[in-house]
């Protein structure tokens, strides 16, 4: 079974094998989301980071949600040195960069605690999975080439531990990534990791940081990274050894 919804300014697509979910559980992922974006969105006038953004509401007085979030976000700018930070530059508090991933990982709890076991859920860039797509095959997830979403850079299995893959770019959505390496080339990274923070998280902060951040988040996380820098591809060798040539392509010009 497969359904979507839109959400957070995006759509969730969630699949399923087997036991299909019915509309109290769907319901339940929903609310998830929409819990997320009444809280944390920037779009709407009366969420709290908005208040908070307007000066209207302190930290300190924020829910217990909130507040954890945030922690979230600066432990995450501690251990990628800066490249990842929940502070726009002129210093006002954005969570983008957790939260969407925190609603994905808190759907997908809600799918396994209702004894679904085979299930993909996708939001924006982001999947993470459990089990398997079929008896024969494990999920299959395509990372857009980053000059035509029509067409895949690549197709990757996601067999193993590996159950999260979360990709950033500028293609679609321009320079929004605050740059830590002004002068870095890359275009699109794709983080393969075993949980949805880390993968959304380490794919925002190695395109902030460049290729030294690449090098080095992918080593301390023990993370699998596909990158485009210009029009190189950049692919970590565990990733490289689990796709063949002709499952990834240069990207197009």
């Amino acid at each position: 079974m497969r359904w979507t919804f839109e959400t957070m300014g995006t759509v969730v697509s969630v699949a399923t094998l087997g036991a299909e979910p019915g509309l109290e559980l769907r319901g339940r992922v929903e609310r998830v989301f929409r819990d997320y974006d009444f809280e944390f969105s920037r779009y709407r006038n009366d969420s709290a980071i908005s208040r908070i953004a307007r000066g209207e509401l302190s930290l300190m007085d924020a829910s217990d949600t909130l507040r954890s979030t945030y922690a979230t976000a600066l432990e995450w700018r501690s251990l990628t040195r800066g490249a990842f930070t929940p502070h726009r530059p002129d210093g006002v508090v954005d969570l983008d960069g957790v939260v969407k991933a925190l609603a994905i990982n808190d759907a997908g709890i809600v799918l396994s605690d209702a004894g679904i076991t085979d299930w993909c859920l996708g939001c924006g860039g982001d999947v993470l999975l459990a089990g398997r797509a079929s008896e024969e095959a494990p999920w299959t997830i395509g990372v857009a080439d980053p000059d035509d979403p029509a067409l895949l850079l690549a197709e990757i299995p996601m067999n193993g531990s590996d159950r999260a893959i979360a990709t950033s770019g500028v293609s679609e959505r321009g320079e929004h990534v605050w740059r830590s390496d002004a002068g870095s080339t890359l275009r699109q990274v794709t983080v393969i990791a075993d949980d949805i923070v880390t993968a959304d998280v380490l794919a925002t902060a190695i395109l902030s940081g460049g290729i030294d951040a690449l090098e080095q988040l992918a080593r301390q996380h023990s993370v699998e990274v596909l990158a485009v820098a210009g029009d190189e591809l950049i692919i970590t060798p565990r990733l490289r050894a689990l796709v063949t040539e002709r499952d990834v392509s240069e990207p197009s010009r």
